[in-house]
């Protein structure tokens, strides 16, 4: 049977299911105050729907689609259940207990914020996964924060201000490689550029912590209840600056380039063999936790809080979440939807500027709907590259944009891959975190700034774009 001609996809026809989602979306979070998971599937089908009776796709091209949309986020899918169990067999062995232990001794709450950017940023730096920063030493922090009496929503908000600003910066990121790909920039020149909107930002984001760690300082501090932790702690688990040594040795082998998948199950692993030796548990509590989670009644609510955690099933919410928002994007990306409306933005682009405004907007916008930063990236990267050739920029000015708005705006979306992980990881509300991801939100302005004032924005003949675009 042969198939309809199919009709072009106009902005109409890409407006349909993205109002149908901004409503969904409307009624999930502000009335119903349900998870966005069903909201976002139904959203999916409803494209699929106007993709099929508008614009005379069939339904084995969208499935098509959406698979191949699936498998770019089967990795982060993969590394995110590991990564549960990292957490369980981490609490279970005494390594994040340790962490706090020692962190509540050392740490004062005037110089904690700005230090837990820059721990964030240089772990992060190491192994470029901002989710493996969160998950390990992020996790740990959070309870250090607590324990100062600092919010949690503050805390996070450093966490991944620091986490962001070194999985940007990189060179063993995925999304630091995939930028420059997607704009035919090299990395290293990419990663180069990165540090004139990159270091600002930072800079301004440990000033604005310091602030915020100043207003605690003042306040007293409650020993009495950091007493009433550090002694739950060392009564339910061994502490040892030993256990340090696992996260250590997984930090350095992702330095050492082992891949994130096997490095990370090896963390899991290390974490339980620590569990044995130091805590003396059994190996089937080991395999409960890897797969359930850490369940222990300590003796205290806040220390049970906030270790009673992690396990394969904790991250099968985000993995649902994940899936549903890889379908939703996979049929607006295969049946030109996101593309279309990427272009009308860019039809708005006469000046440097504009062009630089609409390339961070993008991304934005993409985050927003496809829930996923990896789209965010490749689909402005693939509709600007020529509009950035024509006006003789150069390739590391568009990827230094789609980094800038892609990567670091998708953990401040709830229903976004990262966002959705951040909240999971660190124990998070949806959005009350967000005023606080100082380096998430100023650095998307500093790079609009740029754009109209020309700081920064290296041009090049067209003819050698040209060139470098063929190549």
């Amino acid at each position: 049977m042969g198939s309809k001609m199919k009709k072009e996809t106009t902005l109409m026809y890409a407006l349909i299911p993205l109002l149908f989602l901004i409503g969904s979306l409307f009624y999930a979070i502000q009335i119903a105050h349900i998870d966005v998971h069903i909201p976002i599937l139904v959203s999916a089908f409803f494209a699929a729907g106007v993709a099929m009776f508008g614009l005379n796709y069939t339904w084995n091209e969208i499935e098509e689609g959406l698979i191949e949309t699936i498998k770019m986020a089967l990795g982060a899918i993969i590394i995110l259940m590991i990564i549960g169990m990292v957490v369980g067999t981490w609490i279970q062995s005494g390594v994040v207990p340790t962490m706090i232990f020692y962190g509540l001794k050392i740490l004062s709450p005037g110089i904690f914020l700005p230090a837990t950017v820059i721990i964030c940023a240089i772990v992060s730096v190491a192994t470029g996964s901002s989710w493996t920063t969160a998950a390990t030493v992020g996790i740990a922090l959070i309870g250090v924060g607590e324990g100062l009496g600092i919010p949690r929503n503050i805390v996070a908000g450093a966490i991944i201000s620091g986490a962001y600003m070194g999985d940007k910066l990189s060179p063993l990121s995925d999304t630091t490689n995939l930028a420059p790909a997607m704009a035919g920039a090299t990395l290293f020149e990419h990663i180069k550029h990165m540090l004139y909107t990159t270091i600002p930002s930072f800079i301004i984001s440990i000033i604005l912590f310091g602030f915020l760690g100043a207003k605690y300082t003042g306040a007293a501090l409650n020993t009495e209840l950091i007493d009433g932790i550090l002694s739950t702690l060392g009564g339910n688990f061994n502490i040892s600056p030993l256990l340090l040594l696992v996260p250590v040795i997984v930090i350095g082998a992702v330095v050492m380039k082992v891949p994130a998948i096997p490095g990370l199950f090896g963390g899991a692993i290390l974490g339980g063999i620590a569990a044995i030796i130091f805590q003396g548990a059994s190996l089937g509590s080991v395999f409960s936790t890897l797969h359930y989670g850490y369940s222990a009644e300590s003796g205290l609510a806040m220390v049970d809080d906030l270790l009673n955690r992690g396990g394969l099933d904790s991250m099968m919410w985000t993995v649902s979440l994940i899936l549903c928002a890889m379908i939703l994007g996979g049929i607006m990306e295969k049946t030109q939807m996101l593309a279309t409306l990427a272009m009308k933005i860019l039809s708005v682009a006469h000046t440097t500027g504009n062009l630089i405004l609409v390339t961070i907007l993008t991304p934005i916008f993409v985050n927003s709907i496809a829930g996923d930063q990896y789209l965010s990236i490749v689909v402005p990267g693939r509709m600007f590259k020529d509009a950035y050739a024509e006006k003789g920029l150069h390739p590391k000015n568009l990827s230094r944009s789609l980094e800038d708005a892609g990567t670091l705006t998708s953990p401040l979306i709830p229903w976004n891959t990262c966002g959705a992980y951040m909240i999971a990881t660190l124990g998070l509300a949806p959005w009350t975190y967000v005023p606080y991801c100082f380096l998430n939100l100023i650095n998307p302005v500093i790079a609009i700034i740029y754009g109209y004032t020309g700081f920064s924005i290296e041009k090049i003949d067209k003819p050698k774009v040209e060139a470098e675009a063929k190549v």
